[in-house]
């Protein structure tokens, strides 16, 4: 079998998780559900990055020591991936003190080794939100774009990576897809970025400034950076560097990312992984942010949705389904309860929930038996195209309203051939109908794989003696 190596990024344990925690996982475990689906042998980590100065503040603020309040939203987190029903194979911790602290240590001894990391005075605008150096020029009125926080002046002696070493060969990776960037529209954006980083990157702060983190292995004195320590989760995992896993999986296929963290993974993880000799992932996948009513979420605003609160009231499979259908896969999105409801009540209760009861119901009272209505290997093969086309080019949204435009033919062919007046053929009408089900609950699996079940007991069918053979389930989807 081919191997097929997808990751998340791994989630920042500063806060509970909200709904942008939520669509990357379930992106993710779309991609991961559909390479199962191809006979791949896949293998699917996410977890969370659980250091740094904005968790030590948070903990601090909250009276708690830092590994109390990780261990708390770690937890969380774990939990978040068992409710969306993500088919997740690892889950990794930064805190993990016999799988990745001693991998984090190791790479910085091999990258000092290499003459990749040296020591210097640095002076530098600090954006203690992103946990990273901002320059001037990207500041928006004095203040950090993302944060709307003035950064602080630091004016510290910290280790610096070369990473202008690697920085021509990281351009020719991008340039020639070598490493993908999906959307490609990002693509121009990673190389303006490398057009501005003419500068070594800063890879520790000073112990005295940050305590909640890796110490450098041979200077104590220092943090390594939390993003340095973040990014090699990704290895960690897999056993760095002799473990099976290792050998087994790696390079990363796909790497699941928000914008936000683009650069981070397009440019310095390579860096890191030329510096190590390592070989580079071959797609970077990166997903917009989701607003609220059109609002960024935040705390302040009191709009921070919790995507628990949301299953725990309409379940696992209404969530997934308005994440991946509403928002566009690699653009931004809005979540509104209305718009939620709208798509619910449309497209699961009286789109693929009522199509299912028809048709059972039906065939109760007309019988089935095989046969082609004419029409519907034209109508399968269609949705089958564009379905897998879509797939390849992780365009979610699109891949599932070719499954709904299936639903819709079905629909209209009942309409219009009204088998419940038990019409000579109705039988063969019920039968392609059940086929057609078939199809859409297999094209249903990686995105609703619950709801896909339930479709696929359903109709669980003996040809032969032209009956069920389970009694009739419950409502699929109730209207809200």
């Amino acid at each position: 079998m081919k191997k097929f190596y997808i990751t998340t990024s791994i989630a920042y344990t500063n806060a509970s998780p909200h709904l942008g925690h939520a669509l990357e996982l379930v992106q993710a475990d779309v991609i991961a559900r559909y390479q199962r689906i191809l006979k791949k042998d896949v293998f699917f980590l996410t977890g969370t990055d659980e250091h740094g100065l904005k968790i030590e503040k948070t903990a601090k603020k909250e009276g708690k020591n830092p590994i109390d309040f990780v261990n708390k939203i770690s937890n969380e987190f774990q939990k978040l991936t068992k409710l969306l029903n993500i088919s997740n194979d690892d889950f990794i911790r930064t805190t993990d003190t016999k799988r990745h602290i001693p991998v984090v240590r190791k790479v910085w001894l091999e990258m000092k080794k290499r003459g990749d990391i040296y020591k210097k005075v640095y002076h530098g605008l600090y954006c203690w939100g992103c946990e990273s150096f901002i320059s001037q020029k990207d500041l928006v009125d004095g203040k950090c774009p993302v944060h709307k926080r003035k950064p602080e002046v630091v004016d510290e002696e910290n280790y610096f990576f070369r990473f202008s070493k690697y920085a021509k060969t990281i351009r020719k990776a991008i340039e020639k897809d070598k490493i993908e960037i999906i959307p490609h529209t990002r693509k121009n954006e990673v190389l303006g970025m490398l057009g501005e980083m003419k500068n070594d990157v800063s890879f520790s702060r000073a112990k005295s400034t940050l305590k909640w983190g890796i110490e450098v292995p041979d200077d104590p004195s220092q943090i390594i950076y939390v993003w340095v320590d973040a990014l090699l989760n990704y290895i960690s995992a897999l056993g760095y560097p002799k473990g099976e896993r290792f050998k087994k999986y790696w390079p990363a296929d796909v790497h699941c990312i928000g914008k936000d963290i683009l650069k981070f993974h397009a440019l310095i993880w390579p860096a890191m992984l030329l510096s190590l000799g390592i070989d580079l992932p071959k797609k970077i996948f990166v997903h917009g942010f989701i607003s609220v009513y059109g609002e960024k979420m935040s705390k302040s605003l009191g709009n921070v949705v919790d995507p628990v609160e949301l299953i725990n009231k309409y379940g696992t499979d209404p969530l997934r389904y308005y994440l991946l259908r509403e928002i566009p896969a690699t653009e931004d999105g809005d979540f509104t309860f209305e718009k939620f409801k709208t798509r619910y009540n449309s497209e699961l209760a009286s789109g693929i929930g009522n199509l299912l009861a028809r048709v059972r119901a039906m065939a109760e009272m007309v019988g089935f038996k095989k046969g082609e209505i004419r029409g519907i290997k034209t109508a399968i093969k269609k949705t089958e195209d564009n379905y897998k086309k879509a797939m390849k080019e992780f365009r979610f949204h699109e891949a599932l309203k070719s499954v709904w435009d299936l639903v819709g033919f079905s629909d209209k062919l009942i309409e219009k051939e009204k088998p419940w007046e038990k019409k000579k053929r109705s039988p063969q009408v019920i039968g392609s109908l059940l086929s057609v089900l078939d199809e859409i609950s297999r094209l249903l699996n990686p995105f609703l794989p619950d709801t896909a079940m339930k479709i696929s007991k359903e109709i669980e069918r003996d040809e032969r003696s032209g009956k069920f053979k389970n009694k009739r389930g419950k409502v699929l989807f109730p209207r809200i």
